[in-house]
């Protein structure tokens, strides 16, 4: 017993002194190239960005200013639409307002949240991506095989959001941590990520596990991948708590698409609809069985109301 714990204490300090070590490491554009290859526009520009800095701390800077720009421009159309009284024939749930102090609320915490405890570990991901084996260098993967890649992401983070999300539902796990997110029934665009710590840290391993997943058992995936699957995440879950239903939206035309509706409901009665991003899981399991219900009262209602 005494060997093994000897033996994981050095593993452990070895991983650690590894850690500081690509905490420490400075850009070098000939050391990530691969010998023989040209660079291209796209590469001498991300690499440059890193030249003769930290790589971490850039790289954390990118990743947060990503995030930032993706889910608040996500956001501006929907909060357009707010003030245009031609499109609240849309909204899911014209009868409830958000008011001023709740938007605020829900601003001011983003803020604090997505400043101390997200940017945090964006600084600390790009040496633990590392160590993990993502591929940091060149050439760029061709965009096939990153938007393929994005899509298993999708799926993969579904399946743990699912089974993550369920669980918050439970007892004190509702009463102590998931209830904040519900605070608003009616949800918009940036109420998204409006939620208690220790759930932003759970159900964010799903954002992660698709990509480690996918680098251990099937094939290296690029850093510069992960920064797209972070924004057509963030796309995707600020479209599900925007609150409106247009009839272009994804959901209408994009086969077990969630969108809005199926997410909007789940905010409305508490219950079901526990999937990010796909209605597959739910369907499966029974959890959207009452949803269906009152989606057929309402658009029932709504082409009545049109008519």
């Amino acid at each position: 017993m005494a060997n093994v714990t000897a033996a994981t204490a050095a593993t452990a300090a070895t991983l650690l002194d590894r850690f500081m070590s690509e905490l420490k490491t400075t850009g070098d554009m000939q050391r990530i190239t691969s010998q023989g290859h040209t660079l291209t526009w796209a590469e001498r520009s991300w690499f440059s960005l890193f030249e003769g800095r930290n790589e971490a701390l850039i790289f954390g800077i990118v990743a947060f200013a990503v995030h930032q720009g993706v889910y608040y421009g996500r956001y501006l159309p929907y909060l357009i639409c707010d003030y245009i009284p031609a499109m609240q024939k849309y909204k899911l749930q014209p009868d409830r307002q958000i008011s001023n102090a709740q938007w605020w609320k829900c601003v001011n915490s983003l803020l604090f949240s997505q400043m101390f405890v997200q940017l945090p570990m964006m600084m600390f991901f790009l040496p633990a991506a590392k160590m993990v084996g993502f591929d940091c260098g060149a050439p760029f993967p061709p965009w096939a095989r990153v938007a393929f890649q994005v899509c298993v992401f999708f799926v993969i983070e579904d399946f743990y959001h699912y089974w993550a999300h369920r669980l918050f539902h439970y007892g004190i796990l509702y009463k102590r941590i998931h209830k904040v997110h519900h605070e608003h029934t009616a949800p918009f665009g940036i109420a998204a990520e409006y939620a208690h710590p220790i759930e932003t840290a759970v159900l964010g391993q799903g954002t992660i596990a698709g990509p480690l997943l996918f680098n251990f058992f099937i094939e290296r995936v690029h850093i510069t991948t992960m920064l797209v699957w972070i924004a057509a995440r963030l796309w995707q879950t600020v479209e599900a708590h925007c609150g409106y239903d247009f009839p272009w939206s994804a959901s209408h035309w994009l086969p077990f698409w969630a969108g809005a509706s199926h997410h909007d409901y789940h905010h409305m009665a508490f219950v079901d609809n526990f999937a990010s991003t796909f209605r597959w899981w739910d369907s499966l399991f029974g959890t959207d069985r009452r949803y269906q219900e009152y989606e057929a009262r309402r658009t029932a209602k709504a082409k009545a109301k049109a008519e």
